[in-house]
């Protein structure tokens, strides 16, 4: 599919990677739609790009079928690309010990609903809309990326962020193989450590942690998992797989 052919959703669209999906996919020709739970990054992307968007929490049934329809509205047809980008995170040990007290204290299972609300459940629910619509209406070819993490491979403290990732790489084989009959592709972005404002907001010696493992000695660019996505949306026999683009990181 080339992508000026696109008419594309992005979720979490209104700040980090995910805006930068916009502005690149409007640059690029492609018809483009976003939303995001920030309602003010919403009214800031929609002003600069002339794209139009919608405050919705991807975890919400209603949301994510409101998004797309309202999608459908805007792009003159159901949309034909997905970017499942949205999601949080609520870091933890699953036991901490109090440094005043010497109590161990369990991670919240509120902390633990949460990413996997947004994160896994969140990409199903917009998966399923986007899938229904394509099928219902005929739309071939379609294409939807996940993104996934370097957590997935399992990272301390963010065993909650994790099995979300983790599973929605699981889910991307899955939906590849139902989907296909359907000329609907599959395919998953397992991002390293990249530049977001929450990165560089960070403090210089954590920042230095981060990058100093990494092979290429420092983080990624949003425009190097743009280039991800833009292959996964261009090479029509790419399905099921997931690209990893970390800086040959290990965790």
């Amino acid at each position: 599919m080339r992508i000026e052919d696109a008419r594309a959703v992005v979720t979490g669209g209104a700040r980090g990677m995910g805006e930068h999906f916009v502005r690149r996919l409007v640059e690029c020709g492609a018809a483009t739609f976003f939303c995001d739970i920030d309602a003010d990054g919403v009214e800031t992307v929609a002003a600069a790009t002339g794209v139009p968007g919608t405050v919705a929490d991807v975890s919400s049934e209603a949301d994510v079928e409101r998004v797309f329809e309202e999608a459908t509205a805007a792009l003159g047809g159901p949309p034909n690309v997905l970017i499942n980008n949205a999601g949080i995170i609520r870091d933890g040990l699953l036991l901490k010990r109090d440094r005043e007290t010497g109590t161990l204290v369990p991670f919240p299972t509120a902390r633990w609903n949460q990413v996997l609300a947004v994160n896994l459940t969140g990409p199903f629910l917009c998966m399923r809309a986007f899938a229904q619509r394509c099928v219902e209406d005929g739309v071939q070819p379609a294409v939807a990326v996940n993104m996934s993490s370097i957590s997935r491979a399992g990272n301390m403290g963010q065993g909650n962020y994790s099995a979300a990732k983790a599973g929605l790489v699981a889910d991307t084989v899955v939906w590849a193989k139902e989907l296909g009959r359907y000329g609907i592709r599959v395919g998953a972005i397992a991002p390293g450590f990249i530049r977001t404002p929450m990165v560089e907001s960070m403090p210089p010696k954590v920042l230095e942690k981060l990058t100093n493992p990494v092979p290429l000695g420092r983080i990624g660019e949003p425009e190097e998992i743009w280039k991800a996505i833009a292959f996964i949306i261009d090479n029509d026999y790419f399905t099921g797989r997931c690209i990893e683009v970390d800086g040959g990181l290990r965790l």
